[in-house]
């Protein structure tokens, strides 16, 4: 199975990344097909410099990590796409290493692969004490209902386009990234973590930069596991 046989595209959901979102475009590989820039209601110039780097740009302005996303997927559905990537716009990410991201689902046909921050090089700072331990804690959870391991949250990850749709995502928040390892667990996908550098980002974060911001994603991330838990057990 050769890389070239395989249509890529990617959704970096924006809000406020007019700093960042040109480098971040700039590094992705030329083997995506596809990039989607989702602005989430900014007061920038985010879309101006993303239209400019080559960018589709799509605008929501719902604020929400989640309904960014959604909005990137219900624009991508009806294209004959076969690899989904999400990808942050703040240049905290390595956009290279996407070719690492995919290959496993290329190669081994895995469903699905999470960048894993933990695993990887970080510059000092860039993953903030509580955004370490909040990983702990969800994996452990994750692990004790769905017995898959994971050890981060992260935001780079990469999912056939047709398995995505299994899942039947809905949350439009930062409960997004927990709901997809969660279903993907529970339906049993072929589920890998590969080590991703990860530097400070360009701005301040919008979750973790915040002790509100931290507080809320963390009450969210919980609630998220047991929504599931709960229901996805009534359904067995």
């Amino acid at each position: 199975m050769q890389k070239e046989n395989k249509t890529i595209s990617v959704i970096i959901p924006a809000f406020n990344e007019e700093a960042s979102i040109g480098k971040v475009i700039k590094d992705i590989p030329s083997l995506v097909h596809e990039i989607v820039v989702v602005d989430n209601n900014s007061t920038d110039s985010t879309s101006k410099v993303a239209k400019e780097f080559g960018a589709t740009v799509l605008f929501e302005k719902q604020k929400g990590y989640g309904i960014a996303c959604l909005t990137g997927i219900e624009y991508l559905k009806n294209k004959n796409i076969d690899i989904l990537v999400f990808l942050d716009g703040d240049y905290s990410d390595y956009p290279e290493e996407l070719t690492d991201l995919v290959e496993p689902i290329i190669i081994d046909d895995f469903d699905f692969i999470l960048g894993s921050r933990v695993l990887g090089e970080k510059e000092v700072g860039a993953l903030p004490i509580q955004s370490q331990f909040g990983s702990i804690i969800a994996g452990f959870f994750m692990n004790l209902f769905w017995k898959v391991k994971y050890t981060d949250l992260g935001p780079f990850r990469a999912i056939k386009f047709d398995k995505l749709f299994a899942l039947e995502m809905e949350d439009e928040w930062f409960g997004w990234t927990i709901e997809m390892q969660i279903k993907a667990a529970y339906h049993k996908f072929k589920i890998k973590e590969i080590p991703v550098k990860y530097r400070n980002r360009i701005g301040k974060s919008k979750v973790t930069g915040t002790l509100k911001g931290t507080i809320m994603a963390s009450v969210i991330i919980m609630s998220t596991i047991f929504k599931y838990a709960f229901r996805l057990r009534k359904k067995n």
